[in-house]
């Protein structure tokens, strides 16, 4: 599945003449005595942000000259979380023999393909799945494919991470939290 959102590009605001020094006049817009072309701003294209060429000329005699206007560009791009996921999701049939049935504890990790935090926890339980191999088991449940599950344990809010030991709940944390959150949760149901 594409993700939605491929990049975004956000411009640098850039400065333009105050409203009330403008004054019309039969040639034109001016500023100070000065007159000023027209000046394009941005062009929104879907969910890309461009710069136009935005252009001043100001007349100085009969010298003009053209000055594009400074900016820096910042891009952002998506995540594509669905290449990324390593941890198995799991369905509401595979539940008792993955989760309440295993012989190590189990982190699961409730989310929903529409939810941004969701998406900024991936990594991170994507990351602890392969720093506790072995000793942690760790599953992720769409709570849109899997509704039952989700309603058992009463989840309301995604992301919500549980933490399961001898089929029983021990834990649980709602939201998108730091790494060093779940780590220390984790390390806690090793020890016993």
């Amino acid at each position: 599945m594409a993700s939605l959102l491929d990049s975004v590009t956000v411009t640098r605001v850039f400065s333009l003449p105050i409203a009330a020094s403008i004054s019309s006049t039969s040639a034109g817009p001016s500023v100070s005595g000065r007159r000023i072309s027209p000046v394009r701003f941005l062009e929104f294209r879907g969910l890309k942000c461009s710069r136009s060429l935005v252009t001043q000329s100001a007349s100085v005699g009969a010298n003009r000259r053209s000055r594009a206007a400074r900016g820096g560009r910042i891009a952002c791009e998506a995540q594509d979380t669905t290449a990324a996921v390593e941890v198995p999701n799991l369905s509401d049939s595979e539940w008792q023999t993955q989760v309440l049935e295993s012989d190590v504890p189990v982190l699961v990790e409730f989310w929903a393909p529409w939810c941004g935090p969701c998406r900024m926890i991936h990594p991170i339980v994507d990351q602890l799945a392969k720093d506790f191999a072995g000793k942690f088991k760790f599953y992720k449940i769409n709570t849109d494919e899997s509704p039952n599950t989700a309603n058992r344990y009463g989840i309301r809010s995604v992301p919500t991470v549980i933490i399961f030991k001898d089929g029983e709940k021990k834990d649980s944390i709602i939201g998108a939290v730091p790494r060093e959150t779940l780590e220390k949760t984790i390390e806690r149901f090793l020890v016993e």
